[in-house]
């Protein structure tokens, strides 16, 4: 008997994007980091019930950790388990990317987020970055130059 072939979700496989990254800080660099996460969390990610927007990346005695994002538990939870929204969760990567890590966030102004959660394969990969924070003029003139780039394309496209 032949095993049924599944067809994945076409296009893009995020489960959530942290917009408000983007706009804050500047991105220098990115890294692919597993997620050690318990069952109903990923029951929780499967439905899209997480925020990342004040989530930061922890680096402490040789590991990393996710802390401040918020896994909305399901109402079908397992009742046996204290489910807490907001617990810090170890993110798994190499020592040489760790040590990179570490490297970088001691020099002034640079810090790592968290930018993305999606799925690869069946396994949950969030991305962090290292960034430097964005002083409030610069927002202001990537604001702009969105806008701008907007009205341009309206224009192309008109005519």
């Amino acid at each position: 008997m032949a095993k049924s072939s599944k067809k994945g979700k076409q296009g893009d496989s995020s489960i959530v994007v942290n917009k408000k990254a983007r706009h804050d800080y500047h991105i220098d660099e990115t890294f692919e980091a597993g997620l050690s996460l318990a069952g109903w969390e990923v029951k929780s990610l499967r439905q899209g019930k997480v925020q990342l927007v004040d989530s930061y990346v922890l680096l402490k005695d040789g590991e990393a950790w996710l802390i401040g994002a918020q896994i909305t538990p399901l109402t079908t939870a397992s009742t046996h388990v204290v489910a807490d929204p907001l617990r810090d969760r170890k993110l798994l990567l190499h020592q040489r990317e760790l040590a990179r890590l570490f490297s970088e966030t001691q020099q002034k102004g640079h810090t790592c987020i968290a930018t993305k959660l999606y799925w690869k394969g069946h396994l949950i990969k969030c991305q962090i970055a290292l960034a430097r924070g964005k002083k409030e003029f610069d927002k202001r003139a990537a604001t702009k130059e969105r806008e701008w780039n907007i009205e341009k394309q309206r224009v192309m496209h008109r005519g």
